[in-house]
Parts: structure tokens; C-alpha cells; sequence
């Protein structure tokens, strides 16, 4: 058990170093080939434009950093203790197909798809020329990633059983295919529209993966720790960059991939409903858009908010954006500590 600890530890500690080292060379690439953020007057609001013109040509397509950094930890340390034969670097091998095969397959394909939406919007070259995907099509993209998800559960792990804390474990049958469909998209859309401020959504990534390693730890799921250990060094990387005023932004590629991963976490640990506290934020984030849309379009156009996302309600109020970021943070990681206290009293209860 130590051993593992050290593992996580150890691989955690090596991929914020990794990703710190490789990071001048996306640096370069990113401002070399110009894949600089576009303000468009014609796409937001009036006061969002105002507030982030002075971002244009800040290079989006930082999430590279971080899902590069897991990939190649994880093709790494699968592939070299079979060419050198080394009981330690076979010791570092975190990929499995019961618990991490999975998570990062989706953690690279949503990427790719991210990257395709960042270059869309990069060019202007997207959807009905507004430049990158619309709502409705990622919505589309993150329910067809959930429902590949939920099929391999179903019927490859033969899962259907749904935990409600204090009280256990349900057999749900198929419905469970809409559960899982449902926790995913969610968590794909809230992550998304967190990540509007510099370092905002990197730093509650950060709560939020460093608690469900401590829950697939305490679960005996060392893989899944390790998965998640790795993600935080490398998002701890990227948060030193990403910093206020950000080197680069993390661009969809970053939000897209991380926040269905995140939700593919937390139904692999059968914890979904701690996972709104855990994730709190991205709770209320993404219930401001919402609340937003609906009042506009039931109040004829009248706001509930300044602007949407919260974020940009407090920083239209004249908070500056330092501020707002490290005040979300404070609250996510709360949050975090509350979420794991509930699910180690669940897990007591158990005994």
C-alpha cells in the first residue's frame, strides 16, 4: 500500500516536472504559428468584449501541456518495461484496461476534437463562420463521447449498479446508461464554461482531480490514482503559466478533454453524486448560463446577470480578475475537502 503511495506520489511529482520542462517548447510553437484568441465583437456580449480585448493573440491551446504530458506518461510507462524488463519500470506501469484504458481514450479523443474546435476559432473558419463549434454541437460531441462511455460500462465491465451515499448501492439497469450519459455531458459543459479567467479553471481542475485521487486511492484503485496524480502535476505545470496574465489559455482542447475525463472519474469510482460538491464551481458556473438563457428568453431579453458565466457577473461589477479567480479556488477547494469528508463517512458506514 506504501508502495503505491509512493507511486502516485513519485509519477505526480515527475509529470509537473515534465510538463514544466516541455512547456517553452509549446510556448514557442503556440506564439510562432500565432494560435492567438479572438475577441469577437459580433459573438458576446458588449461588456465581455470590452473586458477581454486586451487578451487578443493570447495563444489558447495550453490544454496540450496537460493531456500530452498523461499520454505520453502512459504509452511510456506501458511500453518500457517490456523492452528493458525492469521490475521498477514495471512497477511505474498505471495502464490498465479495468480502470485507466478508458479514461484516456476519452481524455484524448475529446482533446483532438477540443484541438479541431480551437483551431476553428483560431482561423474564424467555424461553424456558420463564427469561428469554433457552437453549444448545441458541443453538447452533440459530448453526449456522443458519453454514450460510447456508457455502452463500455454496460456491456464491456457489466456495470449497472448506481451508489447513493449512506444508503448504497442500486441496480439500475439500463437506466444507468442514461445516469452516465447524463453526469458527463454535464460535467463536459460546467468545465467548459469555467474556463473564461486566467488560471479560473486550471486551479478548480486541480481541487477537483486531486480529490477523486484520494478517492480511488481509498477505493484500492491505484491506477485510477495514479491517473489522477498525474493530470494534477501537470495542471499544476500548467497553472504556472496560465497564472494571471496568462502565458497561454487552456483552449478546449484543455476544458473539453478534462471535464468529460473528470466525469468518466467519477462514475469509474461510483461517485457521482459526491462529484456536484466536489465540483461545486462548476455547479454554479454552469447554472448562471443556464439561469441566464432561460430569463432572456422567458423575461423578453432581461438579464438575471450582468454576464455569463458567473465569473464575468463579478468581474462586470468591477472585481478585478485576480481576485475572482483565487476567491473560486478557495471555494473549490472546500468544497473538495467537504466532498472526500462525506465519502470517507460513507465509506465508515460500509464497515
Amino acid at each position: 500500500m506504501h508502495n503505491e503511495l509512493i507511486r502516485i506520489l513519485f509519477l505526480t511529482t515527475l509529470s509537473f516536472a515534465f510538463a514544466m520542462g516541455w512547456t517553452p517548447l509549446l510556448a514557442h510553437f503556440l506564439y510562432k504559428y500565432k494560435m492567438g484568441k479572438r475577441i469577437r465583437s459580433n459573438g458576446g456580449t458588449p461588456i465581455f468584449t470590452q473586458m477581454h480585448a486586451h487578451k487578443q493573440g493570447t495563444p489558447v491551446m495550453g490544454g496540450l501541456l496537460v493531456w500530452v504530458t498523461v499520454l505520453i506518461f502512459s504509452l511510456v510507462f506501458f511500453y518500457l518495461p517490456k523492452i528493458f524488463h525492469s521490475d521498477f519500470l514495471n512497477s511505474l506501469n498505471f495502464l490498465s484496461r479495468k480502470e485507466t484504458l478508458l479514461p484516456l481514450g476519452v481524455l484524448v479523443a475529446t482533446a483532438l476534437v477540443g484541438l479541431l474546435d480551437d483551431w476553428l476559432d483560431i482561423t474564424g473558419n467555424g461553424v456558420a463562420g463564427g469561428g469554433g463549434l457552437k453549444v448545441r454541437h458541443r453538447l452533440l460531441i459530448y453526449t456522443l463521447i458519453a454514450i460510447v462511455g456508457a455502452w463500455w460500462f454496460y456491456f464491456k465491465l457489466d456495470w449497472d449498479f448506481f451508489h447513493i451515499p449512506f444508503i448504497g448501492n442500486f441496480k439500475i439497469g439500463w437506466y444507468y446508461i442514461l445516469i452516465f450519459i447524463f453526469v458527463l455531458v454535464a460535467t463536459a459543459f460546467s468545465v467548459n464554461e469555467t474556463d473564461g479567467l486566467d488560471g479560473l479553471s486550471g486551479g478548480v481542475l486541480l481541487s477537483s482531480f486531486s480529490a477523486y485521487a484520494v478517492i480511488a486511492y481509498a477505493l484500492g484503485k491505484y491506477d485510477l490514482a495514479t491517473f489522477c496524480g498525474i493530470i494534477v502535476g501537470a495542471l499544476l505545470a500548467f497553472l504556472w503559466f496560465n497564472i494571471n496574465p496568462a502565458r497561454f489559455f487552456m483552449g478546449d482542447t484543455g476544458s473539453m478533454s478534462l471535464g468529460i475525463t473528470l466525469g468518466i472519474i467519477a462514475m469509474l469510482t461510483n461517485s457521482a453524486l459526491i462529484l456536484p460538491i466536489i465540483g461545486f464551481v462548476f455547479v454554479i458556473e454552469s447554472l448562471s448560463v443556464i439561469i441566464q438563457i432561460i430569463s432572456k428568453k422567458l423575461r423578453h431579453g432581461k438579464k438575471v446577470f450582468l454576464s455569463s458565466p458567473l465569473h464575468h457577473h463579478f468581474e462586470a461589477k468591477g472585481w478585478p480578475e485576480p481576485k475572482i479567480v483565487m476567491r473560486f479556488w478557495v471555494i473549490a477547494g472546500v468544497t473538495s475537502v467537504l466532498g472526500l469528508i462525506i465519502f470517507l463517512l460513507d465509506q465508515t458506514t460500509k464497515r
